[in-house]
């Protein structure tokens, strides 16, 4: 097992003119979440990031989509919505957030891409993207899509990993780093890992059709250091208070934001959910262990509760 994800190409373009798809970062077989998070010394930074979440989500709604969800760290924390959709690329991420957190009715489990995502327009009230953006080569595009499936007025908190960090600043300022924190293109420090400056951010976000509503500054003390000498909780309560100076700068390594869809948009009728990730045709035909497509004949898998639209058979 390995925590290290692996890029996987670019799709290479159809014969029908559509453009490639961007690479993907897959987490397929890794052991993220018990090296990174659990034995991986990063309390300090859950538990900032939870008062954040606490800070930004709505009270409730009906249905909210986890871009990213991983093995669910975060998906306990949705609490007041009925239902939660975990969206990530790996199946084996998403059958160790089922092992967390059960099947059910509250729980739906999706293998997607977030370039082409398998839902109606307008199907979703809340989404959030955490520590997911960071692995983007089309951050943009990434975005257009997620404001596509969510309601007008529907919420959604995105964090992001921040270029203008101090350290990064300081690096810079002292000759130690090559590229500049203050240009606002994406800087890759590893296979598809991505810094974004947050003017550029916030940029996308108004483009794809999101307004900023609140940003907060988020794991202030990331610092070996800090984390040995004072306790999880401590810094957590530390960084709380500083996440609230978020929106008159942002010098932290992560960035939170709390966005409103706003423009046209619509409402996905009553019963509607899945479409074709390909054509976009929907709704689609169940057949057993399958969603058809009546359009393209694509056939989407469902297997051990996971609904798989990463590639049709």
């Amino acid at each position: 097992m390995t925590m290290t994800p692996h890029p996987i190409p670019p799709h290479q373009e159809k014969a029908d003119g559509e453009e490639m798809r961007p690479p993907v970062c897959d987490y397929e077989g890794s052991d993220y979440q018990s090296s990174f998070w659990d034995a991986g010394e990063r309390e300090y930074e859950d538990r900032a990031e939870a008062i954040a979440l606490g800070r930004l989500l709505p009270p409730g709604g009906k249905m909210l989509l986890e871009l990213g969800a991983g093995a669910g760290r975060n998906t306990s924390r949705y609490r007041g919505f009925e239902r939660v959709v975990l969206l990530d690329y790996s199946r084996t991420q998403l059958q160790q957030a089922q092992t967390r957190l059960g099947r059910g009715e509250r729980y739906v489990y999706v293998a997607a891409d977030i370039y082409r995502l398998p839902f109606v327009p307008g199907l979703f009230d809340a989404a959030t993207m955490i520590r997911a953006l960071h692995h983007m080569a089309d951050a943009p595009l990434a975005l257009r899509q997620v404001r596509q499936v969510l309601q007008p007025e529907a919420t959604f908190i995105l964090e992001f990993a921040n270029k203008l960090n101090l350290k990064a600043v300081l690096r810079y300022v002292l000759r130690r780093q090559a590229w500049s924190p203050f240009t606002l293109e994406p800087v890759e420090f590893a296979a598809l890992n991505f810094d974004f400056h947050p003017k550029a951010v916030r940029q996308w976000l108004a483009e794809s059709g999101f307004a900023v509503e609140r940003q907060l500054t988020v794991s202030h003390f990331r610092m070996r250091l800090f984390k040995r000498i004072v306790p999880a909780g401590v810094l957590a309560a530390m960084d709380g208070l500083a996440q609230l100076t978020g929106d008159w700068w942002q010098l932290s390594p992560s960035v939170f934001t709390r966005n409103r869809a706003v423009g046209e948009g619509r409402v996905a009728p009553a019963g509607s959910f899945f479409r074709c990730p390909d054509c976009t045709h929907h709704p689609l035909d169940e057949a057993g262990d399958a969603l058809v497509c009546p359009a393209c004949g694509k056939r989407w898998e469902m297997r051990d509760g996971i609904y798989d639209f990463r590639e049709a058979n």
